[in-house]
Order: C-alpha cells, then sequence, then structure tokens
C-alpha cells in the first residue's frame, strides 16, 4: 500500500446479516420516522402509522428531566413486539452526554432491530458503542446505525461505515451539519450537496443503506416532495421524517412505479432472450440494454416486492 493511499485495496468489510424480512425481501426503509421516546401517546400512535422504520428517540425529543423515563417506556415499547413488520431502533443519546451509557444497556436488553447513534464522527465510536452492546448482552440481530453530522464524519465516512461488524444504515443528521458547516437552508441544498455525496459515495462502496435527513417544514410540503425527489435522484434508500403527514409522499416517491416495475421486467425479458439466442446485448425502447441494466432491473423488481410485502405493516 502506497503512502498516498490511505485505504487497504482489500474489500471493505462486508455488512452484517440482519434478521430476514418477511419472504426473504430487503427491508423497505423509504419513510423512517422519529418518535419522541417522552410522549407515550405517539408511541402508541406510531402501531398505526406505514411508515417503513421508527426511531423511538431518546435523544433531541426529550429534555434532560426526562431522559430516565423516556428510556423505560422507549425500552419497553421496542420490546413488546406490538409494531408489526416496522423496523424498530432506539435512538440514543450522543457518546460524552450523562445519558449515553445508561440508554445503550437499555437498548440492548431491549433488542430493537438497531439503535441509532447520533454524531458519530470516527470509527473508535463504532466501536466503542459495539463493545458496550456486546457487554449489555444484546442479540445478534440488533445493528447500529451510524448518524454522520459533523465535517469530520463526512470526511471520514469510508472508515466510519466499515468501523463495525454491526453498521448496517448511515443516516445524514442534516440539520446539525448545516450548524456546523454555517450553512443556510435554502430550497435545492446546495451548501450540503457536496456532505450528501460524500456520505452516498461511502454507503455504496462499503454495502450499507443510506437515510437521507430530515425536512424541517412540516407545511411544505411541496418542499418536502422536493428534497425526496432529490434524495432518489441521488440515490437514497429513504429519508428520516419529524412528522406523520410527511410519511405518504415519502413512500410513494422512493417506491418504485407501475411503470418503473414495467419496464424492469421487459429489460429482464429482453436480455434473457437475447442470451438464448448467443447475444451479450438487447434493445428495449430503442436503448441498449446490458448486464448492468439487468442488475438494475432486478433491483428494482426487488425493492418493488418488498414494498408489496409490507404494505400492511400491523
Amino acid at each position: 500500500m502506497s503512502v498516498s493511499d490511505p485505504h487497504p485495496t482489500a474489500s471493505p468489510a462486508s455488512p452484517p446479516n440482519p434478521a430476514p424480512y418477511p419472504d426473504g425481501l430487503p427491508r423497505p426503509r423509504r419513510s423512517v420516522l422519529y418518535m419522541p421516546g417522552a410522549n407515550e401517546r405517539a408511541l402508541e400512535k406510531a402501531k398505526t402509522l406505514p411508515a417503513d422504520a421508527l426511531i423511538l428517540d431518546l435523544e433531541d425529543a426529550v429534555a434532560p428531566d426526562a431522559k430516565a423515563a423516556a428510556r423505560e417506556r422507549v425500552a419497553a415499547a421496542a420490546a413488546s413486539g406490538g409494531y408489526g413488520r416496522r423496523e424498530v431502533t432506539i435512538r440514543v443519546n450522543g457518546p460524552g452526554t450523562p445519558w449515553h451509557a445508561d440508554d445503550l444497556r437499555a437498548a440492548a436488553a431491549a433488542g430493537p432491530d438497531a439503535v441509532v447513534v447520533p454524531k458519530v464522527d470516527s470509527a473508535e465510536t463504532v466501536q466503542d458503542v459495539e463493545r458496550a452492546l456486546e457487554a449489555a448482552g444484546a442479540p445478534d440481530h440488533t445493528a447500529v446505525w451510524a448518524m454522520l453530522e459533523t465535517p469530520r464524519a463526512l470526511l471520514d465516512a469510508r472508515t466510519v461505515a466499515t468501523a463495525g461488524e454491526r453498521l448496517t444504515v448511515l443516516v445524514l443528521g442534516t440539520n446539525d451539519l448545516a450548524k456546523e458547516l454555517h450553512a443556510e437552508h435554502v430550497p435545492g441544498r446546495a451548501p450540503l450537496l457536496a456532505a450528501l455525496s460524500l456520505a452516498l459515495l461511502a454507503a455504496r462502496e462499503t454495502g450499507r443503506a443510506i437515510l437521507d435527513g430530515v425536512h424541517n417544514d412540516v407545511r411544505d410540503l411541496e418542499g418536502f416532495e422536493a428534497e425526496c425527489v432529490q434524495a432518489r435522484q441521488f440515490g437514497f434508500d429513504g429519508k428520516t421524517l419529524i412528522h406523520p403527514s410527511q410519511i405518504d409522499p415519502c413512500n410513494r416517491v422512493f417506491a418504485p412505479s407501475d411503470a418503473q416495475a414495467d419496464h424492469a421486467r421487459r429489460i429482464i425479458g429482453a436480455f434473457e432472450e437475447a442470451a438464448r439466442e448467443g447475444r451479450g446485448v438487447a434493445t428495449v425502447d430503442g436503448r441498449m440494454v446490458e448486464n448492468l441494466h439487468v442488475e438494475e432491473a432486478r433491483r428494482i423488481l426487488a425493492a418493488a416486492a418488498a414494498i408489496a410485502s409490507s404494505c400492511d405493516p400491523r
């Protein structure tokens, strides 16, 4: 390895194998809704919402004097099994806070699908979290989702993404990142595009899923949908949300349309017919189709099948 190449040439660490989604399909993560851990009514309401995943939040949504009670409430909710096919995660308070260690112990005992860790900006943070979860007896299926919210985190995103065996998902914390950059929140998110690209590159190169940050104005559904479209076009797997009204448009934008699914099926059919005839390429709607297009078509159909399987997550 040369001095100019900071990364070994070996393949990155493989992501862990989370508990399989029903029917062996990949889990959809189009809509990932934060729910305040201090609000028992909100935790109950989440059982009826069509979000693909939930983040039961012990961090920003909970006042300091309510942290302990919220921890108990969230741990009980996550352990209850009452959320159907929704992916249930717990966001703990960040490293260095007075609540972090107790949150990790409680989350390990509850055994959610994942523990969401804010302010992750180094491999050491991921490793410390995983050691704490192991020591507390976390089940094998409990993954780690790392929130990237600082310039250091984005510049070291690949290192963070490969730091732990449980780490499966990168989550953009765009509000904190904008604060750190002294950037303005503007339509189109031009000040954040470089950071979004860095995170996405790290996720795709290491085989992790990646979620876009939140849209703050719950009344601005047009602006929210535009951000969803932008994130989908970038290649994000889904978006984190702060209000139930954002779920339906998010689910729609991040799901393959009927036309896309039909096109994918035609691509696969044309390519398979070409292969039977000894040809390595095919043509669909006047465009050349190669193996890479077939791989993308299969990914689209797998996503559509997973979403269809989860259309009633109760």
